[in-house]
């Protein structure tokens, strides 16, 4: 028999041996949803499996990075930079920079350095902690001809019911030059994502509550300070994120349709009325889309796997804009009368969105800017 002592010691050597590789081996095995994210310019491997025209601007970890010829390009520190959007001659950034009490709106050039803090939303030192002095700007936009910035604000705001509204400012003023624009409804967030849609007009995401008391967005429209602007969607379709296209002809937004969902949608848009849904992803949870600059395209988050983190996708114009059939050919061997044949038909080809990245974890409630 053996003795309990060496016994002890035998049974001691095996936990100490057995146990860290029994924990190797299932970390071997443990689902890459829960490894961190990797850094856009570390990730492996690299997005070069694409050529994305031009340059995007996009957020992580409170870092804004380019992404241009299948690299990225850090920009920023990661100290709460998020948001970017860009000025209409694509010269300048503008983005936010957000800290545990507020945030502030500033412009950048296009390496990442700041030029210029826009807002001043810090509370005086003696009132560092109330709640009221602090103030948050999210969501800058510049209007098209770079007068006029647009942002979500919190103001006015009454003790704890805080609430974002559409303000209006100056580009090269300060905020209290700036007009508040929306009636925001009390604790439901508010109103964002300002978009510029010409003549001194926008859409923007309102958040509310339906019919059925639920909490809902919906893209709504305006063209003067304070009116009460109207609906472009309805509150069952749950709609958020508008992107304008190059040529303003539609908007691409993501609707949930109060479902533990989110789909990209399409409509045309006349500049005051938005045309009939058309989704085009329903199998992923979108999120920011925006359009290529030359129109071949539509960019987007979603995971990759699972509730893994926002991966960056691209779905070309294929996928979602019909071809244009060909012109019918009169017979051979001279002219033909009557009209002419049509083609036989071919079958649709499926162009499925392109997985650009694998390994990131991009800011889902940050859009992309994009530039020629």
């Amino acid at each position: 028999m053996i003795p309990r002592v060496v016994l002890g010691v035998v049974l001691t050597v095996v936990m100490l041996v057995v146990g860290p590789m029994t924990y190797v081996y299932l970390g071997s095995r443990t689902s890459k949803v829960a490894v961190p994210p990797a850094k856009p310019t570390a990730a492996t491997p690299r997005a070069q499996g694409i050529s994305i025209p031009g340059t995007m601007y996009i957020a992580q970890s409170g870092a804004i990075y380019s992404f241009s010829a299948g690299r990225f390009h850090q920009l920023t520190p990661e100290a709460g930079w998020m948001q970017p959007s860009l000025s209409p001659d694509g010269s300048t950034l503008i983005a936010v920079k957000a800290t545990p009490l507020y945030s502030d709106v500033w412009t950048l050039n296009l390496f990442g350095t700041p030029l210029r803090r826009i807002t001043n939303n810090a509370a005086p030192p003696r009132l560092k902690y109330d709640t009221g002095a602090n103030h948050w700007s999210f969501y800058p936009r510049l209007s098209p001809d770079a007068r006029t910035l647009w942002m979500a604000y919190d103001q006015p705001k009454f003790g704890y019911d805080v609430v974002l509204s559409i303000w209006a400012m100056p580009s090269s003023g300060t905020v209290s030059q700036g007009r508040v624009w929306t009636n925001a409804s009390d604790y439901t967030g508010g109103d964002v994502q300002p978009v510029p849609v010409g003549n001194g007009a926008i859409i923007y995401t309102k958040f509310d509550y339906g019919p059925d008391s639920k909490l809902v967005g919906r893209l709504w429209y305006t063209n003067r300070a304070y009116s009460a602007g109207r609906a472009l969607t309805g509150p069952s379709e749950d709609c958020r994120n508008p992107a304008l296209s190059p040529d303003g002809k539609q908007v691409a937004m993501i609707c949930t349709y109060e479902k533990q969902v989110s789909y990209l949608a399409v409509a045309s848009w006349n500049g005051s009325t938005l045309g009939p849904r058309t989704l085009i992803i329903t199998n992923q949870m979108v999120a920011q889309p925006a359009w290529a600059p030359d129109g071949s395209g539509i960019a987007y988050l979603a995971p990759g796997v699972g509730s893994g983190p926002f991966q960056l996708w691209f779905l070309p114009r294929a996928a979602y804009a019909p071809p244009t059939p060909p012109a019918p050919t009169p017979t051979p061997g001279g002219p033909y009368n009557g009209t002419l044949p049509s083609p036989s038909p071919t079958p649709p080809v499926v162009v499925k969105p392109i997985q650009v990245t694998t390994n990131d974890g991009f800011d889902a409630t940050s859009p992309i800017a994009w530039r020629g």
